[in-house]
């Protein structure tokens, strides 16, 4: 069986995220999407919330699950035989920073890693710049899904309080 791992943060997840998970289901027979666990970082959701999110968006993937992972990404993949990494570049910039980690991984453990470029309608889209939207009451609509949008749009408001 062939396995694929997408890493992030994904606090939020979006629809560009979404859309990468997809397209890496009809490439693998199993595609876990493992959250990354930071210590030194607190986010706009605990990890648990964005693993609850992730679960309920890829719902209608039958291949693919859910995981999270605190150290090296290699660890991981070699710990769950995991063949291949599969990331969403959006542009040059992401290129440059993911090429660098790929060779990293690529000489840690020999794993792949698979870039695959993003749709064009989720080309500008990021967690955080969703967020910073969203805090000054710009428009998110249709970049985030619908329930992991109305989640973001409550925490802010709990923010502002």
């Amino acid at each position: 069986m062939r396995k694929a791992v997408c890493p992030g943060s994904f606090d939020p997840v979006t629809n560009g995220h979404l859309d990468v998970f997809a397209r890496a289901s009809k490439l693998a027979d199993e595609v876990v999407i493992v959250v990354a666990v930071n210590k030194n970082k607190s986010g706009t959701f605990t990890l648990e919330e964005r693993m609850e999110m992730l679960r309920e968006v890829v719902s209608p993937y039958p291949n693919i699950r859910v995981d999270s992972f605190m150290g090296l990404l290699v660890d991981y993949c070699k710990t769950n035989d995991v063949q291949a990494i599969v990331k969403g570049l959006r542009a040059v910039t992401d290129f440059d920073y993911e090429l660098q980690m790929a060779q990293m991984n690529y000489r840690l453990t020999e794993i792949e890693t698979l870039f695959v470029s993003t749709n064009p309608i989720y080309s500008y889209l990021s967690s955080s710049l969703i967020k910073e939207v969203a805090t000054y009451g710009g428009d998110i609509n249709g970049l985030l899904p619908g329930t992991v949008q109305e989640r973001l749009l409550t925490r802010i408001a709990e923010n502002k309080k």
